[in-house]
């Protein structure tokens, strides 16, 4: 009952050796099932999140391949990137500085290659099947020409761009970062309120049919008064109600909804409405900058919002996505003064060579002193982090490469893709749709060393594509197949370009590390003959929406036109007992090594299995705890299933279904309808109720019933008799069903339980996982009791038990068998118990059981509680001598000399004349 799974589930990986290519062969010819695996990064060892991902992907394979297809599972690796870079400048400096960039990238490629190892060695040792030998790393030569490959499609199709536009900037980082690179978290910014003067005060005045001689100022509300240097414009929503308001020695231009709680921070009480207009009728006029000797346009647009502020933007196309894109239909200047550093750059008045994270204060400083801040405060707000460093980043206008989202309708064609795509759960399409709405064009160029080059020559003068850069992508992906990215990084333009090397230069950016694995449709599933693309399944966890099935799609939509996956499936984070996330901080890590070396994988497969994964998933000590007692409950049932078939060769001992006594051929009906059940909550990924199918038949219908019950064959019936080989039959049947139905969830037990069942000479297959389903469940041939009947006899034998229970405790009865039973009963409840003859004791549990009408119940009986019909119990205990060998009480025994002690049945049996009984 131990189990020792610590100990004994490596053991059983050395002899897994092999069986996926045995299970590759015997699968040739199926239909196939593709799961393409979303690569983890080759950084640091697997988590519990790891461990959930893998084991949610192992039985949905396993379970496919039960179910006749061919599903091969090919593991990846995502290589290249920064975590990668930073670990290893720790080690030997940065590139270019204490180690040459060539030498730089060799560390990194190592680096990467131990990772893959230590992780690989984690996720096998769950049990997890698949092409170990030969998984795919985004930093093998093939895929990284073929990342190149993948790139130059995109581009041959017209979805590459190139332009200064504002892309997340980390400065830790020093580089741009992906969507899916930044994370939402508060943090405590300046906020202040800034007056513009406006020019045209005599277009406001008519706007708002006003008059008045006083200076007119828009106001505008800012949470990052830094980017004020960069300012170009005011935006104001064009349909907005904007209030022209006296304010005693100066008028105010304020929205509506807002101007109440705008005058309250300004401290102003007396005040007069002069009038009103819309924003879009003070379009184009023109406003003097607080601090710079310029004035800024007026503009408007729909991202103005009443949430919050003025109803005044201050806009800076090169510092906001929403600003640039208003800029774009104004033909705003896309100013950046701050370098890469985060320092504004030599020349940017006033504030050159200061900091964006400290020059706040200055710039609050400077206004206040020329009258033009209204208001300041410190307040607490959502704001964009890097998902590494943890620190807030700045938006920054950069030349950049893209894949444009507008360009020959990505956007659009992506979003259809999404409606043919199922989604599970399927708020996952929502999700998704609007992420693709709202998101930007792609930036896909880094400042990195580790990654896989932008394989692009750009005219020095024009910035125009080679013109054969579709043949040079090609030529740049043969070499790099020998040598690695280090091709490019190495390339002799002169050599390679020829006369045109004066005229072009090479591109020195590197990929989006989300473009690597956004392309392994490409470079995987189009690339091995045993795939095939679309895949059938992705599964990852839910952030991934925005993450890898999302530059999944848009590359895919981008290079094929079409979705790289038929389904999609999520699944919630891993949390602790008090629904906190895990982190190593907090300390309320769940280690799956740990749990390896003490409980064995097959608790952590379990307890993946039994949980909802489409929710956050609750793990802890506790949790683990009540999982391995579930797991036992499993590990019980199978032992005493196969402790019971000893001695039986299903050759020679199976009987046919209409052989088999009633009880026996209702627990394989029974096992057929629930493998029914089983199969159909695999086929929608529905594994916790298959966990809980599972172990209420092991705990209600075989172990508080059938197992209980045939007890008595087992043991004390004659070995060849038909009551114990109808037992045999009956279990042989279950077990071989059950060990496949347990057999993707609990991989190393199911593959023990399958060495020790006995096998024919036709079932060669030596491991679970060689096997289908299992065909030789039947539905009872046994009419007479029906499944309604069934059910009836268990809620009578419950009843019984409870009065059987009370006699023992009140000492009048030791064993069940002690006891004797009369059931009073309406007609309907007396035929279906009479069906059973003699056999209604062995199914109670006492020595004799027998009906009576109802009218026929004496005072002692006692009503039993059933969902139909009338039926009264009496217990009590038996006056007949105890047979020393079944331990019934009979009138019989006694009645042969030779054995005095045993009862009649006992007496067959020992005497080799059992099969003349059907009990015997």
């Amino acid at each position: 009952m131990k189990a020792n799974l610590a100990q004994r589930e490596p053991q059983r990986l050395q002899q897994w050796k092999g069986l996926y290519q045995s299970i590759r062969q015997l699968s040739a010819g199926r239909p196939k099932f593709i799961l393409h695996d979303g690569p983890p990064y080759a950084n640091g060892e697997i988590h519990i999140g790891h461990a959930v991902n893998k084991i949610l992907k192992d039985i949905i394979i396993k379970s496919k391949q039960l179910d006749g297809y061919d599903a091969p599972y090919v593991p990846g690796w995502d290589c290249h990137g920064l975590p990668i870079e930073l670990n290893v400048e720790k080690k030997v400096g940065k590139a270019g500085h204490k180690v040459d960039k060539a030498s730089f990238r060799v560390k990194c490629r190592e680096y990467a290659q131990k990772q893959v190892n230590k992780q690989k060695e984690d996720f096998i040792r769950l049990g997890v099947l698949g092409d170990w030998d030969n998984p795919y790393l985004t930093m093998n030569y093939q895929f990284e020409a073929n990342i190149v490959r993948a790139l130059g499609k995109i581009v041959k199709n017209g979805h590459l761009s190139k332009g200064s536009k504002p892309v997340h900037w980390c400065l830790d980082c020093g580089s741009a970062l992906a969507e899916a690179e930044v994370e939402y978290k508060d943090k405590t910014s300046w906020a202040i309120d800034v007056r513009f003067k406006i020019q045209d005060k005599q277009k406001v005045l008519d706007a708002c049919n006003a008059q008045t001689d006083k200076d007119i100022y828009l106001v505008i509300w800012t949470t990052t008064p830094w980017t004020l240097p960069a300012n170009e414009a005011v935006a104001l929503h064009p349909d907005y109600e904007y209030l022209l308001i006296d304010c005693g020695d100066y008028c105010l231009i304020l929205a509506d909804e807002l101007h109440e709680s705008a005058l309250q921070r300004f401290a102003i009480e007396e005040y007069a409405i002069l009038g009103s207009c819309r924003g879009s009728d003070i379009e184009n006029n023109h406003c003097q900058h607080p601090f710079y000797d310029k004035t800024v346009p007026v503009i408007v647009g729909d991202h103005v919002t009443a949430e919050a502020g003025t109803g005044a933007v201050h806009t800076a196309p090169g510092h906001g996505q929403e600003d640039f894109i208003v800029g774009k239909k104004y033909n705003l200047p896309v100013n950046n003064p701050v370098a890469s550093n985060g320092v504004f750059i030599e020349g940017t008045p006033l504030f050159a060579g200061q900091h964006v994270n400290k020059v706040n204060p200055a710039i609050v400083e400077l206004m206040r002193e020329n009258g033009s801040l209204l208001a300041d405060e410190k307040i607490n707000h959502s704001y964009p982090h890097c998902w590494r460093h943890k620190t807030p980043i700045i938006f920054r206008a950069t030349p950049q490469w893209f894949i444009s989202m507008e360009q020959n309708h990505l956007r659009q064609q992506a979003l259809n893709e999404v409606k043919q795509v199922k989604w599970i759960p399927d708020w996952g399409q929502a999700r998704i749709e609007g992420m693709i709405e709202g998101r930007p064009d792609w930036c896909i160029s880094r400042q990195r060393n580790w990654g896989v080059p932008i394989t692009l020559f750009v005219n020095k003068e024009n910035n125009e594509l080679h013109p054969d850069t579709e043949a040079l992508f090609e030529k740049i992906a043969l070499m790099i197949e020998k040598q690695g990215i280090e091709a490019w990084f190495s390339l002799d333009k002169a050599a390679f370009l020829g006369d045109d090397h004066e005229t072009y230069e090479k591109v020195s950016d590197t990929l989006d590390v989300w473009f690597d694995s956004g392309v392994t449709h490409a470079c995987v599933l189009d690339a091995r003959e045993q795939l095939h693309s679309p895949a059938d399944l992705y599964l990852e966890g839910s952030d991934q929406h925005r993450g890898w099935f999302q530059s999944s799609l848009l590359t895919s939509v981008a290079i094929k036109q079409q979705a790289p996956y038929k389904q999609v499936l999520t699944h919630g984070f891993t949390v602790d007992k008090d629904g906190k996330k895990m982190s190593k901080s907090l300390g309320n890590t769940v280690s799956p090594q740990k749990i390896n070396k003490t409980l064995g994988a097959d608790i952590i497969r379990l307890w993946v299995a039994a949980t909802d994964y489409q929710g956050e998933m609750t793990v802890s000590d506790e949790i683990l705890k009540r999982t391995s007692d579930a797991y036992r409950r499993i590990r019980n049932t199978s032992r005493f299933l196969l402790a019971n078939l000893d001695g039986f060769d299903p050759d020679k001992h199976l009987l046919a279904a209409e052989q088999l006594l009633a009880l026996d051929a209702w627990i394989v009906d029974f096992a057929w309808h629930l493998q029914e059940e089983i199969i159909v909550a695999y086929e929608h990924y529905q594994f916790h109720q298959i966990v809980q199918k599972i172990i209420n038949f092991c705990s209600v219908e075989l172990g508080s019933f059938y197992l209980d019950i045939i007890k008595d064959r087992i043991y004390t019936c004659q070995t060849n008799s038909v009551a114990r080989r109808s037992a045999q039959t009956a279990i042989y049947h279950v077990l071989q069903a059950m060990v496949r139905w347990l057999a993707p969830i609990l991989s190393f037990t199911a593959e023990e339980i399958w060495q020790f069942i006995p096998k024919g000479q036709k079932q060669k297959e030596q491991s679970v996982f060689l096997l289908s389903w299992y065909k030789n469940l039947f539905e009872s041939s046994n009419k007479a009791l029906s499944d309604n009947d069934w059910k009836q006899i268990i809620e009578v034998r419950a009843a019984v038990s409870k009065q059987m229970e009370q006699l023992r405790n009140d000492k009048k009865i030791g064993s069940s068998l002690d006891a004797e039973v009369v059931i009073y009963c309406d007609e309907q409840n007396k035929a279906v118990l009479d069906k059973l003859e003699d056999e209604l004791r062995f199914v109670l549990i006492c020595s004799y059981a027998h009906t009576e009408p109802l009218e026929h119940k004496t005072d002692k009986a006692e009503a039993a509680s059933l969902n139909q019909g009338d039926v009264f119990v009496e217990v009590y205990a038996s006056n007949y001598p105890k047979c020393t060998r079944c331990w019934h009480h009979r009138d019989d025994v006694g009645q042969n000399d030779k054995h005095p002690e045993l009862c009649g049945r006992c007496v067959d049996n020992i005497e080799n004349d059992g099969e003349k009984r059907l009990y015997a």
